[in-house]
């Protein structure tokens, strides 16, 4: 089942049930008296049985339980529905029926409705999850799969991965790794990285060098890459990482031995396979959720409130100096999307005519007029909220560079491009911490903060760096 079938199955299924379970409660409530004496309701039902069922559909939206989970647990989804089912059922109650309930009757009717909710859409979910398992183990719908490791190991990937047909793993490929040498602690290392050999399903596709891992990854339409090497291989694993970075693969690490009995990893099985995933996603569902409401709301009043005010800045650019008013550029975006971002321009029209694309500069002389107070003020990223809005930028985050300088620093720079795993923003920690970039020393420093924000993003980490931001920005201490 493809992602976009699975999808719209669980939104039709989940659809019908909240609909049932909803009409299931107004029926015991209002028909039945189950709860109180009989009511009789004024007008149709069925607008607000699908209120109701619109307003489910957002919370479990909201809570991520439509996100991908290909060949997950059926009990663990289930697990996740109780805790948004006990907390849109509160928010519900407190909202619209908490003053018209005794107290004896408001626990019996948030207990039926809880377990309404709950027990239907369990079962259309179940139904789902049950037809979603029988087609991958009659083989339709799984993930590509291609093997990364040490040449003694990958056979018995091969072979856990042939026994557990429920995982839904198609093993496309592998490229097999010689092992080179021992360093100081005894760990083999991989110092050769064209000394691999490559076996894949598609006699077409040639292999010389693990370097090409993204291409191998592209042309086989790779989803999952599993790396079969030991725990002290960190070189050769970092190696990995490094041209997975940019990828939409999922990296998972085969355990070995030691590792699990020694209780140095923290595995996810997935039907009896154990396999350690890295790079999760950063924000739990629910922040994830949030700061995208957060990047609407600030972004619509920004763009509105502030309309006369952008129209009147635009015009001054224009008379203060030849060329648009609003400055476009092609600018890297998560996963390595390209898009065209907008600023208010603040250089000349003709500023790297000459020069080709290079870094502004303190006291940079392609400033026009307003330009230099543009850039200590903040304001010339204003145009930028409608990028926000788009989808392709939020409020926080690392921010996007161009293509040009993509790829020259993703080769001098390890783990670059780990930076496109989220979406680019505004403003972000390397912008609070450090200033414009005039070197690849800056760079490099820049990239080291934004690793850090993405290993540790939250909803409290955003706002701090919203308010130094404005801070920088009422200050003057732009550059």
């Amino acid at each position: 089942m493809s992602r976009r079938a699975e999808l719209i199955t669980l939104l039709v299924v989940d659809a019908l049930a909240l609909y049932l379970a909803n009409l299931l409660f107004y029926a015991a409530r209002f028909e039945w008296g189950w709860f109180a004496e009989p009511v009789y309701l004024p007008g149709p039902l069925w607008p607000v049985l699908s209120a109701l069922s619109f307003f489910w559909l957002a919370i479990l939206f909201f809570f991520g339980m439509y996100q991908q989970r290909y060949a997950s647990s059926r009990f663990d989804e289930l697990i996740s529905l109780v805790k948004v089912v006990t907390i849109g059922v509160l928010v519900l109650f407190f909202l619209l029926f908490i003053g018209q309930l005794d107290a004896h009757s408001a626990r019996q009717t948030i207990l039926f409705y809880w377990c309404a909710i709950l027990l239907v859409v369990a079962a259309g979910r179940i139904m789902v999850r049950s037809v979603q398992k029988l087609l991958i183990v009659r083989g339709y719908g799984l993930h590509n799969a291609l093997v990364v490791g040490w040449t003694d190991r990958v056979a018995n990937v091969f072979e856990d991965v042939a026994r557990y047909p429920e995982a839904g793993l198609n093993v496309v490929g592998a490229i097999r790794m010689q092992r080179q040498s021992q360093g100081a602690d005894g760990a083999d290392s991989l110092l050769d990285t064209a000394d691999v050999d490559v076996e894949v399903a598609d006699p077409h596709v040639r292999v010389e060098s693990i370097e090409m891992l993204p291409q191998l990854i592209d042309e086989l339409e790779i989803q999952d890459v599993l790396v079969a090497l030991d725990s002290g291989d960190h070189e050769a694993l970092l190696e990995v990482f490094r041209l997975c970075d940019g990828k939409s693969v999922s990296i998972k690490l085969v355990p070995d031995f030691y590792t699990v009995v020694g209780g140095m990893a923290r595995t996810e099985h997935m039907y009896g396979l154990p396999l350690i995933e890295v790079l999760p996603e950063p924000m739990p569902s629910w922040e994830q959720s949030t700061k995208r409401l957060v990047d609407i709301l600030v972004a619509l009043v920004v763009l509105v409130v502030g309309l006369p005010v952008w129209l009147l800045l635009g015009l001054i650019i224009r008379l203060t100096s030849a060329g648009p008013a609003i400055y476009r550029q092609r600018r890297v975006g998560r996963r390595g999307r390209h898009f065209t971002m907008y600023k208010f321009r603040t250089m000349r029209q003709d500023a790297e005519l000459h020069t080709g694309p290079v870094w502004a500069v303190e006291n940079d002389p392609r400033y026009t007029p307003i330009g230099r107070w543009l850039r200590k003020s903040r304001l010339d990223e204003i145009p930028q909220f409608w990028n926000v809005l788009r989808g392709e930028m939020s409020l926080v985050g690392p921010r996007p560079e161009r293509p040009y300088f993509v790829e020259k620093l993703a080769e001098d720079i390890p783990l670059y491009n780990r930076r496109h795993r989220v979406k680019p923003g505004i403003t972000g920690w390397a912008q609070v911490k450090w200033h414009y970039d005039a070197s690849l020393d800056d760079v490099r420093q820049k990239v080291k903060y934004d690793l850090f924000y993405i290993e540790n993003m939250s909803l409290r980490m955003d706002f701090k760096i919203l308010f130094r931001t404005i801070r920088t920005a009422l200050l003057g201490q732009g550059r």
